[in-house]
Formats: C-alpha cells, structure tokens, sequence
C-alpha cells in the first residue's frame, strides 16, 4: 500500500511540477516554433504514458496485494489485450517521431534567399567565416591550418581571398533573413547551438555539416558547445547578435579579408622602440616587470597577445571595473597609440627584449599547483609556454606576484566580465577551479617551477609546434 500512495504521489507532483515550474523553454528567437511544438507533443505523449504506467502499478498493488487466502490465476495470453497495446503503442509511437521527421525535412531544406555564414569550432573557441563579394567560399582544410592561417584557407584558391574572416567569438547576424550555417571542426567533435534559436548540429572532423535558421528577434543570445568536447567545454561560449540589416553590413564590411589579413604588415620593432620608451617607467627597461609600479613583465608575451590587451584596454573591455587600479591606469597610454599599427609596432619590439629571470616572491605548494595546472595545461601548454591556437599567453617566467593578482581577479570577476573579452569571460569560469588563495597560490608556486625548469626538451619541442 505504501508503495502505491507513493506512486500516486509522483505521478500528481510530476504533473504540478510541469505546470507549476518557473524552468520552461528560452523565448523563442527564430522561425523555429515547430520545433516548440514537437517538443511540447513529446512532453504530452510520455507524460500520459507515465501517468498511465504508474497508475496502473499503484491500481495493480492495491487490487492484487497479498492475502493469505488468495490464489493467482496463470494466463499466458490475452489477444485482446496485445491488440490494444500494441496499437496505443504504435500510436504513441507514431505521435513522437512523425512531427519530428516533418519538422526535419524543413530543417535541412534550406531556402534559395538565405545567406551563409561557416562556424569553425576548435577546443574552446569558436571562429566565423562569410563569403566575399563572390558570394563563394573558398576551399578550406584543416591541414593547413597554422598561426598564420587559422582558418586552413587553401592558398592557390582565389574565390577565398575575399573571404571575410571573424576571428573572435562574436558573430552579427541581420533579422529576418534566412542564414544557412555551414560547420567543422578542427579538431573533436562540437555542438554549435543557440537555445533562443531552437536549432543546433554537430561540428565534426573531416565534414562539412549544416542547418538553417530565421532570426526574428534582435538582441544578443549566446551559442555554446553542446557536446562534450574536453576539460574546457563548458567555457566553449560564443555572442550571437541579432542586428538590423544595414547594421550588419556596416558590420561585416569592417571585418578583414583572407587577402587583408595575408597583406597586413608585421610590426616594426625600430618604430616600436620609440613608442617603448613610454613604458619603461613602470615596466622597466627591459620589459622585466615591477612589483613596485604594479606592472607585470612584458618580455616573452606572444604579440598577438600583447596587441590583443592594448585593444581591450582602447575599447573598454579592460581597465573600467573601479577596482582593478592598474588596468585604471593602463587605458589612457593604450588609448594614446595611434591604432593598430603602432600596437603592431610596440608588440614587436617587446618581441626583441630578453627572458631574464623573475625573482620569486610568491610561496606555495608545487605538488598541490601540480594537480591544479592540469585544467591551465590544456590550454597555456604544458610547460606554461602558451597557445596562440587557443589565445592563451605564456606562464612561464611571468612576475609570480602578477599572476597571483590576476587570478584573484579573475576569481572575483574584476577582470573578463566584460562583454567584449570573450577570452577574459573563460577565464573567470576556469579560475573557479582555484577555491581559496591558498589554491592561487599553490598553483603559481608550481608554474614557477616550470619557468625554472624552462626548458625540458620535450617541452621546447611543443612551445616550437
């Protein structure tokens, strides 16, 4: 008896808790509804059929319970009672996967006036690609991807140099007009999905997938990874923003092309030297760092990095939260460079300064950090000498006090909040890791040794790769 009232019980909350619950679907943004309803036909189907199966049990334990007189009857079959289960089952069958072969067949068929747009995805980012003016997209493959080309555009291919290329994990998108989503991967297998949207797929290896979709609502929506794609999954985030049309061609016309992006020139490191001069009084001569100043070290960051930051610091996606004192004092130098150019310039010439040692200043616990560094590995490299692939700095030899600092921020979200510093925002979710000071701790104490160590060959061998 107990076990029957205990059904009934479930079976009524199952029933409140589905109408009564706040946790519903996300506001529809896209032409999917169809989709909304095939989901809402599959609640109703399997919710009767629970409700069913488990009033059924509660009726079947109170009406054949055990009595000490009572004797069962044996009966191996019942046709009528397998014609009626096999036809409520067929036709519950039926009601869940008809509407969804429907609403299938619309959704690989994509309309003749939707534009294109390619999402690449790699471990823990995701890149955009439009066609040119051509309206073509060139021939991309994976073996060709490199620092320089980190797309894998095919070289001799020309309808690619007009290929407009969005590197950071923000894609524009005009309402109300069709897009087809063109998607691969670099490397394992991804999920680009947008819930507003109703509408996902799978990124995969060696393939080229794709779906479609109406955006008909403007705002910003996020896109996640929705397959288990490694330890960073769950910071595999992109900015969906859904503009008016002229808004977004304004847009796309400011991004660079495959051909801009080959015809850039590197930055002067003779120009950047003047421009250097500025930074000793805080960083030091030799780009060393001083605790005294607050100033981290710049010699041995990578300058897509390094550029990267001085463009944070001119738009604001660093340096405003009130309580990060030296980002403060960064912004007016960053904003006082002339534009890309001369951050090219400046990140050249820190390219030229030497890796003296750092003192070190922080302790910790290695063999602690060491476990710790497992999650910062995958992405700043084993032996702490970062990842352009993945947008990741160089650890190793960094001021210990700076990186304490900067994760204690992260921690507390003074840095990579911003909407507009996506690599930041991953940040904050990775250091979440570090539980206490002591765990920040543990781990600069560990990454110190690696700068000591500097140098293990196979460690030499993968910073060159």
């Amino acid at each position: 008896m107990a076990i029957a009232i205990a059904l009934i019980v479930l079976a009524g909350g199952s029933v409140l808790f589905y109408f009564l619950s706040p946790w519903h679907l996300t506001p529809l943004a896209s032409n999917w509804g169809a989709i909304d309803v095939t989901i809402a036909i599959s609640f109703w189907v399997t919710g009767l059929v629970f409700l069913a199966v488990s009033l059924f049990i509660a009726v079947a334990l109170i009406r054949f319970r055990h009595h000490r007189c009572g004797r069962a009857h044996y009966r191996p079959e019942n046709k009528p009672l397998e014609f009626w289960l096999t036809a409520a089952t067929t036709l519950g069958i039926g009601a869940l996967l008809a509407p969804g072969l429907v609403v299938w067949g619309h959704f690989v068929t994509v309309p003749d006036d939707a534009h294109e747009v390619e999402v690449v995805g790699q471990q823990w980012h995701w890149s955009f690609r439009f066609p040119g003016e051509d309206g073509i997209f060139g021939e991309a493959r994976n073996a060709l991807i490199d620092a320089s080309n980190p797309l894998g555009l095919a070289p001799g291919d020309p309808a690619g140099r007009d290929d407009v290329l969005v590197e950071r994990p923000l894609l524009m998108l005009p309402e109300g007009r069709p897009v087809k989503v063109l998607l691969r991967s670099k490397d394992v297998l991804h999920n680009f999905k947008v819930p507003p949207f109703r509408a996902k797929m799978d990124a995969i290896p060696g393939q080229v997938s794709y779906f479609w979709f109406t955006p008909t609502r403007i705002g910003d929506f996020e896109a996640v990874c929705a397959e288990l794609c490694g330890i960073g999954h769950f910071a595999m985030r992109a900015r969906v923003r859904v503009v008016e049309p002229a808004r977004f061609e304004a847009w796309l016309a400011e991004q660079p092309t495959h051909a801009e992006r080959l015809a850039c020139p590197p930055g002067d490191p003779r120009a950047g030297e003047a421009l250097f001069a500025t930074c000793t009084a805080c960083h030091g001569e030799r780009g060393q760092g001083r605790q005294t100043t607050g100033a981290p070290r710049l010699a041995g960051l990578g300058t897509d990095y390094l550029v990267r930051q001085l463009r944070n610091f001119r738009v604001g996606a660093r340096g405003t939260h009130e309580q990060d004192v030296q980002g403060r004092q960064m912004r007016p130098f960053a904003r006082s460079l002339a534009g890309e150019a001369a951050m090219r310039d400046l990140a050249a010439h820190v390219a030229t300064l030497p890796m003296d040692p750092s003192p070190l200043t922080v302790e910790g616990d290695p063999r602690q950090g060491r476990r710790l560094y497992r999650s910062c590995a995958n992405c700043h490299g084993a032996g702490g000498q970062g990842n352009t692939r993945y947008k990741a700095p160089r650890l190793a030899g960094m001021n210990d006090w700076y990186l304490v600092r900067q994760l204690e921020h992260f921690r507390a979200g003074i840095r990579g909040r911003h909407p507009r510093d996506p690599y930041g925002n991953q940040m904050v979710d990775m250091a979440q890791v570090l539980v206490d000071e002591a765990a920040v701790r543990d781990v600069v104490a560990y990454i110190n040794g690696l700068a000591r160590a500097d140098a293990a060959p196979a460690v030499a061998r993968q910073a060159e790769e």
